[in-house]
């Protein structure tokens, strides 16, 4: 049984309310506990329950998903038979239907054709979690079921098992339906036998910049940390060969996660620290997400804010947020005392 399962990921999301988070980025690579992107949380659970062969179907800036994903050798996925696949969508301007847009997956129907895995999990790219397929496959079996949503409390969490033969009959049909997505035929009267499977570990969707801030600290907390970074099934994501972080005389750090290659000369608390962050003496960050090499100066104080990758924030600069607004700093920008006086 093991063997049976094909992976399909549906990168084609976009909320309007993630957009200073995702104008160069698609939401599948939103960086992620300081080393992580989104994406890795649903293509790890994917390795780990055997599944060999994962097409990814993105559509907006796609760029920086495909640099981070490369061959797939970090998840195994660098093979001659299977392995990774992406299939962008041919057309950028028409919305996105829902996850598992068929009209997306009829463009490219020669990958399902080939397939020889008999059953598909349809999956979203913004979902953090560390789940097993396996048992959703085997209840789907069980209970002779044609689709499986898995949800959690009662919510569906955007994830889909099919047959992969009935998947090519709703993607043929899909004119003659109406159908346009995995959400329309659960939601339908159609003649199928739609089931559910309750998740019962720990899932957080980002779909905001309050979810992605929140559900981001959340992981500090221990319970978190252990649920979500399983030691039998880790999450897996592009290797960089970077120094330890040096943390300089003076530096104080209370409840974070810090990855490697970071300079810290000053206070860092209950905040997330990315690779290659620069942080001078006196400066205070508390409440925080500080994204992949920015550069921040002496004497500052930032609270509850967002720094995206690549931002400068000039010596003695002030910036605060709050929990339930946190303070947003696009990529490659320069912040300065100046400038926030």
């Amino acid at each position: 049984m093991n063997k049976k399962l094909l992976g399909v990921i549906d990168a084609t999301t976009y909320y309007d309310n993630l957009k200073d988070l995702t104008t160069h980025r698609s939401l599948a690579a939103l960086p992620f506990a300081g080393r992580y992107r989104l994406i890795d949380f649903v293509l790890s659970s994917m390795v780990h329950s055997n599944i060999q062969s994962v097409a990814i179907f993105p559509k907006y800036h796609y760029r920086s998903l495909m640099d981070h994903l490369g061959s797939g050798k970090n998840w195994g996925l660098d093979r001659k038979r299977d392995g990774l696949f992406f299939f962008p969508s041919p057309n950028l301007d028409t919305p996105s239907a829902g996850i598992g847009s068929f009209t997306h997956f009829a463009a490219n129907l020669d990958y399902l054709y080939k397939s020889t895995q008999e059953y598909a999990i349809i999956a979203n790219c913004y979902t953090i979690f560390n789940m097993d397929f396996q048992p959703v496959l085997q209840r789907h079996l069980d209970m002779g079921c044609d689709i499986t949503e898995v949800c959690q409390n009662g919510q569906s969490l955007d994830m889909y098992l099919i047959k992969t033969s009935l998947l090519i009959e709703l993607i043929e049909t899909r004119n003659q339906t109406g159908y346009t997505c995995m959400k329309d035929v659960v939601n339908s009267l159609a003649p199928y036998t739609i089931c559910t499977y309750e998740y019962l570990g720990l899932a957080y969707k980002i779909d905001s910049i309050p979810a992605y801030y929140q559900t981001s600290l959340k992981i500090l907390h221990p319970y978190i940390l252990d649920k979500l970074f399983i030691q039998t099934q880790p999450i897996f994501t592009k290797v960089k060969d970077e120094p330890p972080t040096r943390y300089q005389k003076g530096a104080v750090i209370k409840n974070a996660m810090v990855a490697n290659g970071s300079i810290i000369n000053g206070t860092v608390e209950n905040s997330i620290i990315s690779r290659g962050v620069k942080i001078g003496k006196g400066t205070v960050i508390r409440n925080s997400i500080i994204m992949q090499k920015c550069q921040i100066g002496e004497n500052c104080v930032i609270d509850s804010a967002i720094l995206d990758k690549d931002v400068k924030v000039e010596s003695g600069t002030v910036m605060n947020g709050t929990a339930k607004k946190p303070l947003v700093i696009r990529k490659g920008t320069v912040q300065g005392a100046l400038m926030n006086s």
